[in-house]
């Protein structure tokens, strides 16, 4: 070989080391990349984080099988760090600049608000996998948490009921923004129509990342010596921790004064003393403690992942409602975008219409043909010493959602899209 050919081979050599550095991970350039959009800093990490590892495992899963469409997912990473308005800056990043074909992300109801408008006028779809208050329906956003006559509403009527302790009174206490609110404000009138005064409702409200719960839970305290008095809480993020410990300072037993949450399970227990909670409930779709075998497959799958890629405290990974209506949102959306044989938004929407996924709860879910929610079944659970859940209350089949509560006036004609 001439110097000019060896001289000409070395610098294209050069070049195609130089040009594959360019490339944003180790993924081959055909793939379908989909964005996760949690918080994994500030004070929704504590329970965000895992909503981005089971992500990533049920991507790893999906890959391993052949992906999607003969292609690889490649999932892209951000965080919004528990900054509202950064959501939508986020969410506008991963549509417009890396291009992916879905988002699965959010946890706050404040969070997703603040992209919906983003999803909306990009035409790109949202997999929002928490609870919330509902009172909204979109084309873009596939809902696989619960509405509140999922949670919220059965949760209530369980307190109510002789079971459940038969409460007559009812603090509504929770974070100070939109879900808390929206939804205690669909729980007093619920409690309106079951002939509950005013008077026996007391509603408080604290700021992301409160810490200070003694006054409060005095004050729960004196008021429940007015009749049997339950607490319904809407608490999100790291306040459930000084909250629960207050709890059990005062020396306020599930017997006295059951609390109920809608956003404390496993992980947000995971490391707390759970002694003091004994009987204090949760209210969710899925418990870790269910037994069934595709429910055993999914806790093995989830905890040899955590050992695999060495997740903080890997050898104390538990599962959670969130993590389970994210892995079943994926597998939807894989299963959408297969019948409609393209990633494009309008075709999948129309291909999600009536998918089915038998989860790790046990139940076949089925997504809504109208509404974009899942049917999903209702269960109440315990908190047990080890910070696991015994599920004293189920429903025998799965409820459809009604994302537009009807004991709002005026939201009969508002169910579908």
């Amino acid at each position: 070989m001439s110097r000019r050919t060896i001289l000409k081979a070395t610098a294209l050599g050069a070049f195609a080391l130089a040009a594959s550095s360019w490339l944003p991970s180790a993924f081959a350039a055909d793939t379908i990349k989909v964005g996760i959009l949690h918080s994994l800093s500030g004070t929704m990490a504590i329970s965000e984080t895992s909503l981005k590892d089971v992500a990533l495992m049920t991507i790893a899963e999906i890959n391993a099988n052949g992906g999607v469409l003969g292609k690889q997912l490649e999932p892209v990473v951000v965080d919004p760090a528990s900054n509202w308005p950064l959501f939508a800056e986020k969410a506008r990043q991963l549509i417009s600049q890396d291009k992916v074909s879905v988002v699965f992300g959010c946890w706050t109801s404040v969070s997703r608000k603040s992209v919906l408008p983003v999803f909306k006028e990009l035409n790109s779809l949202l997999f929002y996998p928490v609870q919330y208050e509902g009172e909204e329906l979109e084309k873009n956003v596939f809902y696989t948490g619960a509405a509140p006559n999922q949670q919220a509403i059965p949760a209530t009527e369980y307190l109510m009921s002789k079971e459940g302790g038969g409460a007559k009174r009812f603090v509504l206490l929770g974070t100070d923004y939109v879900y808390p609110r929206t939804t205690n404000k669909i729980l007093r009138a619920f409690l309106h129509s079951k002939g509950v005064k005013d008077s026996d409702i007391d509603e408080v409200y604290t700021p992301f990342g409160h810490s200070d719960y003694q006054t409060i839970v005095a004050n729960i305290k004196k008021f429940s010596a007015g009749g049997k008095t339950a607490v319904i809480s809407t608490i999100n993020g790291d306040s459930n921790v000084p909250f629960y410990k207050e709890l059990g300072n005062a020396g306020l037993k599930a017997t006295d004064v059951p609390v109920v949450a809608f956003s404390v399970g496993e992980e947000e227990l995971r490391g707390v003393d759970a002694k003091p909670l004994v009987g204090h409930l949760a209210a969710w779709n899925y418990f870790e403690s269910v037994k069934n075998p595709v429910n055993a497959a999914f806790i093995k799958k989830w905890k040899a992942y955590a050992l695999a890629k060495n997740l903080p405290n890997a050898s104390t990974v538990v599962t959670n409602d969130p993590m389970e209506a994210t892995y079943v949102g994926i597998y939807m959306w894989k299963q959408a975008v297969e019948k409609a044989k393209s990633t494009d938004t309008d075709k999948v929407i129309a291909a999600m219409s009536g998918q089915k996924f038998k989860a790790p709860s046990g139940y076949e879910l089925e997504m809504d043909a109208t509404n974009h929610h899942l049917h999903k079944p209702v269960m109440i659970g315990e908190i047990k010493a080890d910070g696991q859940f015994n599920v004293v209350n189920k429903t025998k089949t799965t409820i459809r959602a009604q994302p537009w509560s009807p004991y709002i006036p005026g939201n009969e004609s508002k169910q579908k899209l």
